[in-house]
């Protein structure tokens, strides 16, 4: 991809908004209560203009943790946005938010699946392969389970809306189209680097990967899992972006199209004023990248 269509670029859905991010910038757009868009952005710095945000795999953990600590950042403002109050998370209590989250996630979807796996041992007295097959089913089962269950609730739905139509911007930005709103609402809701095709790679990974652990006592289990964790989220990014590249190859296109299905779950179809507010944090995104 030309170095003039941004190919290190991100986005994530927000409370009645969109994030984009580039290489130098990170934008918002927001619509207030009152209809109006605001903007916020920042100039990326620090870890994210570092030597270890170009290198191979460890770019991919710079990536997850752009993803949690600028996304938690970003959806706690623009839930202040609605509301109108002006609390920050940012410092400590940022770090300590993200701790909580980062936990409550490892234990749902890496030690429950570990431990229910070994209750299905003890009552089947399964094989150490076997049991990580099934670990690794009931794992992804319970990933595709928990967003099934919350993109039921109306206010999701919706960030699951502002989430296809920061998809939409994408694709018509990719395809090189005169980016209106009225052309943009006709791309489709699924893009191949998406953060959900991220989590399920990771998923599938880990099914692989801990398939080829011989047996080992349920707290061994455990804590192989959480190290293991960092080092399949390098791998897992490099798939994704190497995917990204190659979806001539026909075997490429056959693993992407599943990680799309999963999107279907992630995404719904946006209104014409969501894809606005992506086309606005897009278009300023692009602005400030070229200054």
């Amino acid at each position: 991809m030309a170095e003039s269509k941004m190919p290190h670029y991100g986005g994530q859905a927000l409370i009645e908004g969109v994030l984009m991010r580039g290489r130098h910038y990170v934008v918002a757009a927001m619509r207030k209560p009152d209809g109006s868009i605001v903007n916020q952005h920042e100039k990326l710095t620090g870890i994210y203009t570092s030597q270890l945000a170009r290198l191979p795999f460890f770019r991919g953990l710079v990536i997850l943790w752009d993803s949690m600590a600028l996304g938690m950042k970003y959806i706690t403002l623009s839930a202040n946005l609605q509301t109108e109050e002006e609390e920050k998370i940012e410092g400590a209590t940022l770090i300590f938010t993200l701790i909580v989250s980062i936990s409550l996630a490892v234990g749902l979807f890496f030690i429950l699946p570990t431990v229910i796996a070994e209750l299905i041992n003890r009552l089947f007295a399964l094989d150490s392969f076997t049991m990580n097959i099934a670990e690794g089913i009931l794992r992804l089962l319970m990933l595709i389970g928990y967003i099934w269950l919350v993109g039921k609730s109306a206010d999701i739905a919706r960030v699951f809306a502002y989430h296809g139509a920061e998809h939409k911007t994408i694709n018509a930005f990719e395809d090189g189209i005169d980016m209106t709103v009225e052309k943009v609402m006709k791309y489709p809701l699924a893009h191949p680097r998406c953060g959900t095709s991220f989590l399920l790679t990771l998923v599938v990974l880990s099914i692989l990967i801990f398939s080829l652990l011989g047996p080992m006592p349920l707290g061994i289990r455990v804590i192989s899992r959480i190290m293991l964790i960092p080092f399949l989220s390098m791998i897992s990014y490099e798939v994704i972006r190497w995917m990204g590249n190659h979806l001539e190859n026909p075997f490429v296109r056959f693993i992407t199209t599943r990680n799309l299905l999963l999107q279907r779950l992630t995404t719904r179809e946006p209104d014409e004023k969501m894809v606005e507010v992506a086309l606005t944090s897009f278009k300023l995104l692009i602005e400030l990248e070229q200054t």
